[in-house]
């Protein structure tokens, strides 16, 4: 789905701090930084990478990443375990900006509570496009 010039995948699920998650064959879950985040941040030129083993709970910061404007915090999307980042991010955290839904996916998360928990999160749709047009006024320079 695109709202506003904003490419929002309908396989994704979607979180207020504009990360997306989706839900791998094997019950995990990918996680990054949706088209909207990445178009509003600018280039980014640094990512600190979530701690591989590490317990999250959904909506927690985790960690952080810079761009030329300003540095941004990075949120999980749900409660589980990292088991896996994307260390391609460490020498190009662009990825993030040419690729955010692909090549520049942030961590991978074993849920503990995904059933329960991917409810509270946004599927393309009406909610979706309301939330991203009300965000896009939010943001408008």
């Amino acid at each position: 789905m695109e709202i506003m010039g904003y490419n929002l995948p309908d396989d994704l699920y979607y979180e207020k701090n504009h990360f997306w998650a989706k839900v791998l064959d094997d019950g995990n879950v990918l996680f990054g930084a949706t088209d909207f985040f990445q178009k509003l941040a600018g280039e980014i030129v640094y990512i600190e990478l979530p701690l591989k083993g590490a317990k999250v709970k959904q909506g927690q910061s985790i960690s952080s990443l810079e761009s030329g404007k300003w540095v941004g915090k990075i949120f999980a999307p749900l409660s589980g375990e990292i088991i896996e980042v994307n260390e391609e991010l460490e020498d190009s955290p662009e990825l993030i900006n040419s690729s955010p839904y692909e090549d520049g996916w942030i961590a991978k998360i074993k849920p503990s509570d995904l059933e329960s928990e991917l409810k509270n999160l946004l599927k393309t749709g009406p909610e979706l496009q309301s939330f991203i047009m009300e965000e896009s006024e939010k943001h408008k320079k």
